[in-house]
Formats: structure tokens, C-alpha cells, sequence
């Protein structure tokens, strides 16, 4: 028998497709299709929550085929499963990729390259009666600035690159879904979170990152942090930074749907964490004293009993921008002197 998390999984597989293959008429039909109507959609800073999925389409997707005339979304991650808590069960699926094409035209006033360009995605949706009734998404906007030239703040610690798909190569074709391993596995997340939480009373140590973490594990954070390889790239490139710069991490006011598949979990939440930017070493940020929310959509793959990959994606443009930093405003004044600037289409072909 089918389980409701696979027919969620082939549900959204048509509009998947129509995205491979990107023309404005056949994604829109899918969005149709797919959302209902009223659905909730919130989309990274600066698009915020959307006028529902005719804001997703015309808000959001619209412009990225624009400034992208040859758009394709890669999926290279696909996982279903209920995210259970006190209010009872919700049935969620999360997909992990990019977006890709030749940059022609300016995306949110970044200055196209003329070069394929990529920008990474976590878009959670969550399903009621075959029908997408939310959805929250990430898109790694600081990725295409980079691309560009012309990201205007502090340079990753970590390694900046095209993160990769699941070492195991099975990201797309997961066994039937088995709710015994699912636990199992959100189990592991969750006590490694748990975990991590021990650091402000006893230290690093208390973390135990070598009884949750493969030896040789990869964490990939958003453009602007980075990728860090192992306990070692994990904790210098971005925890004790993160950590030090909000020792006072905790749980947002946002809910957080924790769903496993298999050896995956995926937690979505909007937003996921509260702290108080209190000192100084995260993205080299002067300590404000100022409390802010931060949104962070993540995957785990776990293998023989420890976590052996990490997708991170976080809204490093609205965390700026509760700071008083406009990112997309100090851009602009990066590019505002070339004439080949935010404004003009300039990879133009003319008749010979």
C-alpha cells in the first residue's frame, strides 16, 4: 500500500517537472494545480510572506525567469513525513536543490554575470488532503550576489561552493517509507540538538559533537558561512563563532516540524530560533545587545547511527535586516557607478 507521504512525493512531482523544464504558462498551471488557493506562502527576505501562490508567481518566480531566460530547478532531495507534536500530525515535503540558468538580466537589482549561475533552495510544503496549504522556503540569495562580485558584507569563514547532493546518490529514489527508521532518525537529530544546547552552562565539551557526528562529516551552510568538513571545520568556520556572537540561542516563536524519511530529517519552522546579539565573531557583526528571530531550514542525513551530512540554509539577509543593515541597499551602492549597473540589460544579442 502507498503511504500518504509517497502520494504526497508524486503530487508535487508534476510542478517539480514543469520547473525542470521552465516556461511561466506550465509552472503556473501546476501552482494552480497544486496550492490551494488560500495557501500560506513565505519566501525568504526581502519577499517575505506572499499574496498566496499568485504572490509566489508573480512576486517571486516571474522575476527569477526573468533575470534567468533559460530557469531550471534541480531537486537532488526529496523527502515526505509527519512532523507529530501536542496539536497532533501535520504531513510535510522538503525539497533540497537549485535553481540554475545563464544570468541575463538583474534578479533583485544584482547585475547579471552573462555566466550559468546557481542559487541554492529549501522549500517546505505542507499538504492537506493532496493540497499544498503552506509553504516555507528559503532561497540563498547571498549565493547570486557572490556569483555577481558583489556581495557587500563580511567574506564566509567557510568553504564557498556548489554544495553537493547526498554522498549516497539516493536523494531522489528513498526506499518506501518506514516509520521504525524515521524515528530512529529524528531521535538522533533531536538529541544532538539537545546536545548543543549544554553549551552555556558547561562549555563545548558538553555538546558531545563525536557521539552524534560521523568523523568525516560535512555541514553545508548558506553563502556567507559555508561549508565546514568535520568537528573540527564545523566548530571553527561557524559554531563557536555563531555561538559566540548569541550565547543565548534558543527556540523562535515560530513552530518547528521536525518529519523524517528514512535516513533523512528535515526541520522547517518560521521562524526556528530567538537570541540576542550580544558578541562579537558572528559574520564579524558589532554586538548589538539586540534581539532578533532567525530562520534556518535544514536537512540531516544519518548513516549507521550518526549524522554524516547537513544542509543549512539561513535568512542571513533578514537577520541583517533586523540589525538595520538593507544588504540589497549597500549592493546597490556597490554597483550604482557601473554603467552596466542593476538597470540595464546588457547580454543582449543584436542582428547582425
Amino acid at each position: 500500500m502507498t503511504s500518504q507521504h509517497a502520494l504526497n512525493k508524486q503530487h508535487i512531482t508534476p510542478l517539480r517537472k514543469a520547473m525542470y523544464d521552465f516556461t511561466p504558462a506550465g509552472v503556473r498551471a501546476e501552482i494552480v494545480a497544486l496550492f490551494a488557493p488560500d495557501a500560506a506562502v513565505h519566501l525568504a527576505h526581502p519577499f517575505e510572506t506572499l499574496a498566496g501562490p499568485d504572490g509566489l508567481i508573480e512576486q517571486a518566480l516571474m522575476p527569477l525567469y526573468q533575470a534567468f531566460p533559460d530557469l531550471e530547478r534541480r531537486d537532488f532531495l526529496v523527502m515526505a513525513g509527519a512532523a507529530t507534536d501536542d496539536d497532533g500530525s501535520s504531513d510535510w515535503v522538503g525539497c533540497c536543490g537549485y535553481y540554475t540558468g545563464t544570468f541575463m538580466a538583474p534578479f533583485l537589482d544584482i547585475p547579471p554575470t552573462g555566466h550559468q549561475a546557481s542559487m541554492r533552495f529549501h522549500e517546505f510544503f505542507r499538504f492537506e488532503n493532496g493540497k499544498v496549504v503552506e509553504m516555507q522556503a528559503l532561497w540563498d540569495i547571498p549565493e547570486v550576489m557572490m556569483q555577481a562580485g558583489v556581495w557587500p558584507m563580511s567574506p564566509s569563514m567557510g568553504r564557498e561552493w556548489l554544495v553537493p547532493a547526498p554522498a549516497t546518490a539516493d536523494g531522489l529514489f528513498l526506499p518506501p517509507w518506514q516509520r521504525d527508521t524515521a524515528d530512529a532518525s529524528i531521535q538522533l537529530v533531536l538529541d544532538m540538538l539537545s546536545g548543543l544546547g549544554k553549551f552555556a552552562e558547561a562549555g563545548a565539551a558538553a555538546m558531545e559533537l563525536e557521539r552524534f557526528w560521523h568523523p568525516h562529516f560535512s555541514w553545508y551552510g548558506p553563502a556567507g558561512i559555508g561549508t565546514g568538513r568535520g568537528v573540527s571545520g564545523f566548530r571553527n568556520w561557524h559554531q563557536m563563532p555563531f555561538l559566540a556572537g548569541m550565547p543565548d540561542r534558543g527556540s523562535g516563536p515560530g513552530k518547528r516540524y521536525f518529519f523524517g524519511d528514512n535516513d533523512y530529517v528535515a526541520v522547517t519552522a518560521w521562524p526556528g530560533m530567538a537570541m540576542t546579539m550580544s558578541g562579537d565573531g558572528f559574520l564579524g557583526i558589532v554586538p548589538a545587545k539586540q534581539k532578533i528571530t532567525m530562520r534556518s531550514l535544514d536537512f540531516w542525513r544519518c548513516e549507521n547511527g550518526l549524522i554524516r551530512e547537513n544542509w543549512v540554509l539561513v535568512d542571513l539577509l533578514h537577520v541583517y535586516n533586523q540589525l538595520g543593515v538593507d544588504v540589497l541597499a549597500r549592493m546597490r551602492a556597490m554597483t550604482s557607478a557601473n554603467p552596466y549597473g542593476p538597470n540595464r540589460r546588457f547580454f543582449e544579442i543584436k542582428p547582425s
